[in-house]
Order: structure tokens, then sequence, then C-alpha cells
């Protein structure tokens, strides 16, 4: 296998809740140039303002950018604040099975009313092992589509058994194509999640929602490097920590959620050289811990809950803890508020009259932040002995965090990073703590090295056939890698897991493949 050369520089770009960072990185994935601008209200504006400093830093070498990627908390706020979402026709092909929970029966009533323009229950499905439910109900299908015609600006449907037998979710699609028209996209849950329909129901209305919020990003990113007449493709960071080309995200936005703590600790790993550590992301309002394992965050077991809503997406395995340089010092407590983006015209030592964790974490001479004089006139208020404990409060709670995500396990370093990493003590629960260069925009220099992911799940037999099945899912892995711009050179197969499923008349286990690979210069594919 013959690796061809990764693009000449990258820029990857994080956006976070209090600052945007950008870094550039050359092939040698070494960072050659960086910024962090505040985060704006729209999110663009700051991912404008640090793509525009990182190549003004740049220069000449500007020219060399081929490929930009983005980690970005746009879908996620879309969900959680219930803004810039699309009407959703909700099909779900079960019937006569699968009735007893209502399509979307968990979601939060104000979520639910924002996204739902009607909800569909009919007949189709199959059983695990390939047999129809019924026969899929075209008819109930049309009607449907009849009285959402007009309201609903995509269709999400998902169908019993569906990641494994796409058959009835496909031919819906069709319907909808031929009853709408092409301007009504179709989200199918095959594409979006995993077994287990509830989830993956739920992730597929989310998937069709956030359409018009991922695009306004997507449009935004595309304008921006057209502006600056760079020759470069745009890439989205994704949940699992890989990439995929801006198209794919526009398609499949629900897995641009959660790319933000993946980044970190991809980040750290490049930053230190480590492949097996602790990662605490200290950001303006929360401290993300997560683990490496082999260079790439440990994958947590359970789908994540995004805005309320259960989910089965891949996502890492990630504890928060209520404390970052914003978070404010009260009289009688630490948080959880947080001034967040404002913490450079609240906080005590930028002139503000807001004591701060940062605040605290300067008098005590752990940071080196504004101005230490100006914190003096509040010592002898009711704020100044809270200001002298309140950081007892974090490295308490973070000891605690560590040990929970550390699994008992005493010889992994801790490995600080994000904007108010300075806030971690030198040790941490008996964790020595390493601060690499850059750690600060540790985030943005994850999504720089990211690789392009593939991942397949499916259901094979326990016996004979197996192997065959499983080099069919190995093989579907690595196509959907290469769909996303992997290296096609470059794509391997780095993770098969099987689960033996208790019900259904075979032996049967279900299977999930992860392919990775490295984008390549465009410039060398056309060679």
């Amino acid at each position: 296998m013959t690796r061809r050369p990764s693009p000449r520089l990258r820029i990857g770009i994080d956006v976070g809740g209090t600052n945007t960072d950008a870094v550039a990185l050359d092939a040698g994935d070494r960072l050659v140039a960086r910024a962090k601008r505040p985060t704006t209200d729209d999110v663009t504006g700051g991912m404008r303002a640090a793509l525009e400093a990182v190549l003004a830093a740049l220069g000449e070498r500007a020219r060399d950018v081929r490929a930009v990627m983005l980690g970005t908390t746009h879908a996620t706020n879309a969900v959680v604040e219930r803004r810039n979402l699309a009407k959703v026709g909700v099909v779900r092909v079960s019937g006569p099975v699968a009735d007893a929970v209502p399509p979307l029966a968990a979601w939060p009533s104000d979520l639910a009313g924002k996204v739902v323009a009607g909800v569909a229950r009919v007949g189709g499905g199959h059983l695990i092992d390939g047999h129809p439910v019924a026969p899929l109900g075209v008819e109930a299908v049309k009607r449907f589509l009849g009285d959402v015609a007009g309201r609903a600006e995509a269709i999400a449907v998902t169908a019993v058994f569906g990641p494994v037998h796409p058959e009835h979710e496909l031919r819906v699609a069709e319907l909808v194509r031929a009853e709408l028209g092409p301007g009504v996209r179709t989200s199918m849950g095959h594409q979006v999640g995993a077994l287990g329909l509830l989830a993956r129901e739920n992730s597929t209305v989310l998937n069709a929602a956030l359409g018009p919020a991922i695009g306004v990003v997507t449009t935004a990113l595309a304008r921006v490097v057209a502006d600056h007449g760079l020759d470069a493709a745009a890439y989205f960071a994704q949940n699992d920590g890989t990439l995929m080309e801006a198209a794919h995200a526009d398609r499949f936005p629900v897995l641009t959620i959660g790319s933000g703590p993946s980044n970190s600790l991809r980040g750290a790993a490049l930053l230190t050289g480590r492949g097996d550590a602790i990662v605490a992301d200290v950001g303006g309002t929360t401290t993300d811990l997560g683990v490496l394992v082999d260079g790439f965050a440990r994958e947590s077991a359970a789908g994540c809950v995004i805005g309320g809503v259960q989910t089965n997406l891949s996502m890492p395995d990630v504890l928060s803890i209520a404390y970052g340089g914003g978070t404010v010092v009260h009289d009688t407590r630490t948080g959880p508020d947080s001034v967040d983006r404002a913490i450079t015209t609240r906080a005590l030592v930028f002139g503000g009259d807001t004591p701060t964790l940062s605040d605290a974490a300067a008098l005590a001479g752990r940071i080196a932040l504004g101005d230490r004089d100006r914190i003096a006139g509040h010592l002898e208020t009711r704020f100044g002995a809270r200001l002298k404990t309140s950081l007892e409060d974090f490295d308490t709670e973070l000891a605690h965090a560590v040990s929970l995500v550390s699994h008992g396990r005493r010889d992994q370093p801790v490995i600080a990073v994000g904007g108010a990493a300075g806030l971690i003590p030198d040790t941490v629960g008996g964790h020595p703590v390493e601060r690499p260069h850059h750690a600060d925009v540790a985030n943005a220099v994850g999504a720089a090295i990211a690789l392009v992911g593939g991942e397949h799940e499916t259901v094979v037999p326990a016996g004979p056939g197996r192997r065959e099945a499983l080099q069919e899912a190995r093989a579907t892995a690595v196509e959907r890698a290469i769909a996303r711009g992997a290296d096609p050179d470059d794509v391997s197969v780095v993770r098969i897991s099987e689960v033996p499923l208790s019900y259904g008349g075979r032996r049967l286990i279900r299977a999930t493949v992860k392919a990775v690979g490295r984008l390549v210069d465009p410039d060398e594919v056309a060679r």
C-alpha cells in the first residue's frame, strides 16, 4: 500500500462557547499558525474572524492550504435553544409490531412543537432474520405525505431493523421524491443510527430537523474559503473524531454533534505524543474529561442525550463538571453559572464586578491573566474569603471526576488543555499533570489532524457464513470512509465489535465495523 501525502497545509477550526480557535498544520503535523477569537452569537462571525487571522499569519503560504476542518457546536446549540430547525414529517414503518411506544413519546414538548409537522405509523419493517413484518403500507405513506405537504420541510423515516434490512426505508424515500418533490429531503434511519428503534428514530428526526442549522455553517465556511481564493476542500468533524466532507455534513448534520470533546482528545494526543492518558479540557463554563486509548477517544457505551432527546449516536465517553474559567464565585458557593464569553468585561482582573474562578486562579498565582491589582479592592468584601477557597471546590470536584474516568488506574497522566487549562493544579488525585505547548488550541489541532471515517453495523450469523458476512461489512465500512473523503490507499479497519443477540430464532451477532484513513492532497489525486 502506497501512502500519498496529506494536504500540504490544513486549517483546523474549533467553535467553543467562549472562543473560536483556528490553527494551521503542515504535512508533518507541525503547527505553523494559530489564532483565537471570541465566539459570536451567530457562530459564523467568530469562525470567519479566526480563519482570517490564521490566513493573515500564513501570508503567501495561505495558497498552500488544501483543507479546512471545522468542529462546531452549531447543531447542538440549535437543538438546545430550539431555533433554526426544520419542520419534519415522521414516518415509523413498524406495523403491526413496535406500537407500544409512539414515535417521539419522550421528547420535550417544546422541542416536539418546534419540529414535528405530523406523525404516521404504517405497516412494514422486517424481523431480524429478514422476513417482512408486513408489506409496506404504500397507500398509508402517500396519504400522510399528502397531509403534511406544504408544512413539512423534511421527512424522517425509521423502519424496524432498518439498519439490517433498509428496503422499506428506501421505498418511502422514493415515495417522498415522487409525492413532494426533490425540495423535501428524506432522513433514513439506516443511514443515521444503529440498532434500537426508539433512539435511532430520535436521531433520524433530529438529523432531518437540523438541515437549516448546519446549512448556515456550511454556506458560511464555503463563502469564507471562496472569498480568500483558497483551493481547499471543507470538512466537518464528527462525533467520533473523524471527518466528513461538507456535503456529507449537509446531509447528516446530526453527526457533527459532540465533535468538540473528540477534537480535544485527539489534539492532546498529538501535542504530547501520548496515546493513553486522561484529558481535561477546561473551557469557560465546564471542564470536560475524557480518556485516550491508543491515541483515540474512549467511546461511550450509551448514546448521548441532546436537548432532552435520547439518541444512539457514537460519542466519546466524557464526564463534564460545571467548573470553567468563567464560573461565578458566589458568597456561599462556586458556580454553576458562568459569565462565559463575557469574561473579558465582567471578571475582576479585567475591571469588571463579577468574581470568577479565573480571578481566584490569578490571585493564587496559577495563571497570569489581566491585572491582579484589580482584585485587591474586593478582598475585604464578602467575596474575598470565597475567592481564596473557591479553587479548593474546583480541585475537589476535579479529583473526584478524574478518579471516576480513570477506573482506578494511577499510571495515567492528566493532560490539561483548553483556554482555561491554567486552573488545573500540578497534580490531581495522585496523577501528574502535563501542560503541552499550544494546549489552549488543542481542540482546533484535533480537528486539523482528524482522520476520515466510515462505520457499518449489521447482523451476521454466529456459525457458517460469519466470516463472509464480516468481510462484506468491512468492505462497506471502507467504502463509506472513501465516500467521505478518505485516501483509498490509506483506509484500514480499526475496530470490529461483535455482540451476540439474545433474541431471534437463529444464533446471530450484531457486528459493528469502523474504518479510517488520512486525507490526501487533492493535487496528488489529480496526478
